[in-house]
């Protein structure tokens, strides 16, 4: 268990890191990010949580320059993505997630191993995709997946930036995927900061929180 002195360390390195944390729109040119860090930043949205533990993320990560160069074509041109050191596409799982998909059984099976929890877990899903857009609803799951990713870049001092305008079809192209299996639900890119960020701009708590 963790004491009070303890926890005020962590809450203070975290606020730390969200505080460094902004969308850079303009990375150190030729500073590269090290394999290992993004090998740690790709674990952070590995274990990051996901409803009914579907995992309902692939990563991509691109480092070949003329590869960048057609993402950021792909990105409506923003520089950011060609200057980056590494550019993360995350993929989000569509057609796996249809209700009788082996991938949802397998993944279900491991939340509710016995028979009887699986059949019921199985059902509750099938309604669940009745009533929703999975499409819509894997992307948001790979949102949370982003924002741990790039938490854990400003953790140890990598900057990022999410990308949301894009075409996806020239996403899909630019990374030389001919399977429409998966959609593209977010592109982040990483390297270091080119100048100081400007002061953030953000609301105060008393207008967004509420207690009830």
């Amino acid at each position: 268990m963790q004491d009070d002195g303890e926890k005020a360390d962590l809450r203070d390195s975290f606020q730390q890191a969200m505080r460094f944390r902004h969308a850079c729109r303009a990375f150190e040119p030729g500073r590269r990010v090290a394999q290992e860090d993004i090998e740690y930043v790709l674990e952070a949205g590995r274990l990051s949580p996901s409803s009914l533990g579907l995992e309902h993320w692939r990563f991509v990560v691109v480092q070949d320059p003329a590869c960048k160069e057609a993402l950021q074509e792909a990105c409506t041109g923003q520089p950011q993505v060609g200057t980056a050191s590494a550019v993360i596409v995350i993929l989000a799982r569509e057609q796996e997630l249809a209700p009788d998909s082996e991938y949802v059984a397998t993944m279900l099976r491991r939340e509710a191993p016995g028979t009887a929890e699986f059949t019921a877990l199985l059902d509750f899903y099938r309604h669940f995709a009745q009533h929703n857009d999975l499409t819509a609803w894997s992307i948001a799951q790979c949102h949370i997946a982003a924002a741990n990713v790039m938490t854990a870049a400003a953790v140890i001092g990598v900057d990022s930036c999410p990308i949301g305008a894009f075409s996806a079809s020239a996403v899909l192209d630019a990374l030389g995927i001919t399977s429409r299996a998966d959609v593209v639900a977010l592109v982040i890119a990483l390297g270091y900061r080119e100048r100081a960020p400007a002061p953030r701009q953000r609301l105060p708590m008393s207008e967004i929180v509420e207690y009830r």
